[in-house]
């Protein structure tokens, strides 16, 4: 198949590498056309990944030729640009090519996910978003890594398993859009916290009833928007959150550990050189959880820590002492409490 990948970023490159390793022809959007050229001259993306080959890979920054005649499109840019990329999409892309979404982020005006934000921009097209636990760094070295591919459209799940599908990257399939690009969005916010606990010396106590009260929080919203608290139990949900709120390559974990280790915002996001999409999830999310009435006290904690520059010790120990509520809420999705 043609495979257009729209975005030349570090998921994006590897998943060019994937699908062109499967044998699909692909080309790979970039940016300029400084970069592109780079990419064909070299047969690598020096910046993200310069040891992953890319043979074979056509790069160029013109959108035209990139989606000319694609069976499959790939959108991997950040998510505050999303909407002009696929704005200038709209009049390219061929009829009923399926849209793939690979960004894990929120649209501040009218809190759209990203597939609602591609649909809205290029209405026609069946949209599916890609998500789970999955470093790029890890996939480029072909460790063994699991995602889920989530779409109404069932033609759009098993082509884009028939392009990315392969003996180190096991797709799944899932209908719950909502949920499964809430999971890829949401797990960012509690990243950051956990990056920020670790920098703090925390006790694997800490991070464990970090990550399982994360857990909650998200199934939680999600229940109020209109998706299925079980699907947290999968890929998209413990998956995807295990493996941010652990990791060291994660971006938005290496925030928190910067954060922790007293450098400001800026600082930490300068020193990364990439988008943590967590700093803008956390405002919108925060937003949203209290205009919606749903609790959400790790949400509201990192965002006094952060944008309050209250203490993260006593923080932390005020939410130690709110009130006891339920343990699973998998099967209460309206109950209240931290």
């Amino acid at each position: 198949m043609r495979v257009a990948v729209i975005g030349a970023g570090s998921f994006g490159t590897v998943l060019a590498s994937v699908a062109k390793s499967n044998g699909h022809q692909v080309t790979l959007w970039a940016r300029t056309t400084v970069q592109a050229e780079a990419i064909n001259r070299q047969g690598v993306n020096e910046r993200y990944h310069p040891k992953l080959k890319l043979e074979g890979v056509s790069a160029s920054s013109d959108l035209a030729v990139v989606v000319d005649c694609a069976d499959l499109v790939i959108l991997s840019v950040p998510s505050k640009g999303m909407a002009e990329v696929c704005a200038k999409l709209r009049l390219l892309l061929p009829a009923n090519v399926g849209l793939v979404s690979t960004t894990k982020g929120i649209q501040a005006d009218g809190f759209l996910m990203m597939s609602e934000v591609i649909e809205k921009a290029c209405p026609g097209h069946p949209v599916g978003v890609l998500s789970g636990p999955n470093l790029a760094a890890e996939i480029a070295e072909r460790h063994l890594t699991a995602a889920v591919i989530a779409s109404p459209s069932a033609h759009l799940r098993e082509r884009a398993t028939q392009v990315l599908g392969c003996r180190y990257l096991r797709l799944y399939s899932a209908t719950d859009r909502v949920s499964v690009e809430l999971g890829g969005a949401l797990k960012n916010i509690y990243a950051i916290a956990c990056g920020l606990a670790a920098a703090l010396n925390v006790g694997a106590n800490t991070q464990a009833a970090l990550m399982t009260r994360a857990l909650a929080e998200m199934s939680r919203l999600a229940s109020h928007l209109g998706g299925n608290p079980m699907t947290f139990l999968g890929l998209a949900g413990v998956g995807d959150l295990i493996v941010t709120c652990s990791s060291p390559l994660s971006r938005n974990y290496r925030v928190g550990w910067l954060l922790g280790q007293g450098r400001t915002l800026d600082q930490a996001e300068s020193e990364i050189g990439q988008v943590a999409e967590g700093i803008n999830t956390l405002k919108l999310i925060h937003a949203k959880a209290q205009s919606m009435g749903v609790v959400m006290p790790i949400v509201a904690g990192l965002h006094d820590v952060i944008f309050g520059q209250m203490p993260a010790r006593s923080v932390a120990m005020k939410l130690m002492q709110a009130a006891h509520t339920s343990d699973v809420e998998f099967v209460l999705p309206h109950t209240p409490g931290p």
